[in-house]
């Protein structure tokens, strides 16, 4: 018999969405539900030479149903009647064209098809050009207003997108009234909105990623915009006037989505935010430790007092934005465009022969060749990762840069390119691999250096996500190259955890978030501390590696 208040936290990763039903009065997870879009995973709409990643928003809507009706018949009928709230968080920015009543554009049949008018996934580059166009184009203006975003706007954001979609498809653009980032959608759904000005957008995005910011009177002024492109007016007051923290209530459950899910429409719907800001809550951040969430990509989350922050701007990073993580506390955001997807490329690369030649063997029929290469590929990065742990590093080892989608911080950069280098005839998989690893343990000490270097010290490190519960040998890498211990939390899904968290604070189960975090936390399972035999060596490659990335930034 489940007496306590429950609480649902959604989490939409790039891959998949998951949802948890959660105790609120003692964090425990009651149920769990996972579901992998199945547009995407046919890569429908998805251009990677063009950097191109789109997602259909019924990816969106038919995960969301399935993993909250899959928990709550874990539970069960009666428990589900103790559910208070909900909360999601998601990928971002990844915004989509909406029309007056908020409905997205690839929902209607004419659009239904169309990768334009679809959401615009984090890791799409397609607007590169756009986003250097922004940064020339603020220079013209007296207020500077890109100082809360590091200084630098980049094509995974928000504007820089809008305006490329604006400007590839005609169709779009004449029925495009508002332009809404995911997490901002799934609430206005699920309480049932009728317009997209009703739309209540997070902090969390529009600071990040929307050029939001008190001082500016929320978005910088329409003439900022009109004068980047006409194409452009009026899209301000079409978009953020008001963004709230995440702890406030977006409106309640409506009977639709009620009634879909067997829920009362008493359930609180929180407002919504990115999956790495709610995945730091989820993994218990404290101040100046950075949480590090590792997955495809990584997001580094900051928090620290207002007031100790003071004037001081970190450039380069994604923004700094009060209320954005915790409310009430500055909120910082980095973080590296390709981490766990650098490893999965290297994988696909060696996977090549499995995938395409297997099905021509005269000596297995279809099925064995089918089933053998999965079982190749489900142990590609095991094995690596255990032949890479025995090589002994010395000073001229393979290698790498890890900006294989760009460079996210410090300093956006997507138009980067990735390298391999110091190779030789004697460089075999388990070599490169660990150059890889080692790239992006790199990468991430560089984000380090630079809070260093602003003035916002980093006391420690906070390891969240699947990269950081499952690979050992990257993690014990990590702490080597970062000359730093980092804790690694207990739960695996600390996103949706996170989630739920603000929704028992939606609820009024708790004062403040930091509160449901204290109740509702799971602590951490294993720490990694560094090996000083390997420090040495890793901060000499270190200064390789930053004198090979300048060698490719100005030559290539």
């Amino acid at each position: 018999m489940i007496n306590n208040p429950l609480v649902i936290g959604v989490d939409y990763g790039t891959d998949s969405v998951r949802s948890v039903v959660v105790d609120a009065v003692n964090g425990k997870e009651l149920a769990f539900s996972i579901y992998y879009y199945p547009r995407w995973k046919q890569n429908k709409f998805c251009n990677p030479i063009k950097s191109q990643f789109r997602q259909h928003p019924k990816d969106y809507l038919e995960g969301l149903g399935h993993t909250i009706k899959e928990c709550l018949f874990k539970i069960g009928e009666s428990a589900a009647s103790n559910v208070k709230a909900i909360s999601i968080d998601t990928t971002g920015s990844t915004p989509i064209a909406v029309n007056k009543e908020g409905t997205p554009l690839s929902l209607l049949p004419e659009f239904e098809e169309n990768p334009n008018a679809m959401f615009v996934l984090w890791k799409d580059h397609t607007s590169v050009n756009e986003a250097s166009e922004i940064n020339e184009h603020a220079k013209k203006f007296d207020i500077n207003y890109l100082k809360y975003v590091g200084g630098i706007y980049s094509s995974e954001w928000y504007w820089s997108k809008l305006l490329h979609i604006l400007r590839v498809d005609e169709k779009v653009r004449a029925a495009c009234y508002s332009w809404v980032e995911h997490c901002d959608w799934i609430p206005f759904v699920l309480t049932g909105g009728k317009h997209a000005d009703e739309i209540k957008r997070g902090v969390c995005s529009a600071g990040h990623k929307a050029l939001f910011a008190e001082e500016f009177g929320g978005m910088p002024p329409n003439e900022f915009f009109k004068t980047l492109d006409s194409l452009l007016d009026g899209f301000r007051d079409r978009t953020v006037k008001t963004a709230f923290s995440a702890d406030v209530s977006a409106g309640y459950l409506c009977e639709e989505w009620a009634a879909k899910l067997g829920l009362s429409t008493n359930v609180l719907i929180g407002v919504g935010a990115f999956d790495a800001h709610m995945g730091a809550v989820g993994g218990e951040i404290e101040p100046y430790y950075l949480s590090k969430v590792m997955g495809t990509s990584t997001c580094d989350m900051l928090v620290a007092p207002v007031e100790e922050v003071g004037d001081i701007l970190v450039k380069g990073i994604c923004g700094q934005v009060p209320g954005s993580i915790i409310p009430g506390m500055l909120g910082f955001e980095a973080g590296q465009s390709a981490f766990g997807d650098i490893y999965a490329w290297f994988k696909n690369v060696l996977a090549w022969p499995t995938d395409e030649l297997l099905s021509y063997s005269k000596l297995i029929d279809s099925e064995m060749a089918y089933a053998l290469a999965e079982e190749v590929k489900d142990n590609i990065i095991i094995r690596l990762s255990q032949k890479a742990s025995e090589i002994e590093v010395t000073e001229h080892s393979e290698l790498a840069l890890d900006w294989l989608n760009g460079r996210r911080t410090p300093d956006a950069n997507q138009l980067l390119k990735g390298a391999i280098l110091e190779l030789n005839l004697g460089s075999d998989a388990p070599a490169i691999f660990r150059a890889l690893v080692e790239a992006t343990c790199f990468g991430a000490k560089k984000i380090v250096d630079r809070f260093n270097e602003q003035e916002i010290k980093v006391k420690g490190l906070i390891g969240l996500g699947g990269v950081a519960k499952k690979s050992p040998f990257i993690m014990q890498m990590m702490a080597d190259v970062m000359d730093m211990p980092i804790r690694i939390h207990k739960s695996e899904q600390t996103c949706a955890l996170g989630a739920a968290m603000f929704a028992a604070t939606v609820a009024g189960i708790y004062p403040k978030v930091e509160d449901a975090m204290k109740a509702m936390g799971q602590g951490f399972d294993t720490e990694y501390h560094p090996n000083k035999e390997k420090v040495a060596i890793y901060a000499k490659r270190y200064l390789k590696y930053k004198e090979a990335g300048t060698f490719i930034e100005s030559n290539l």
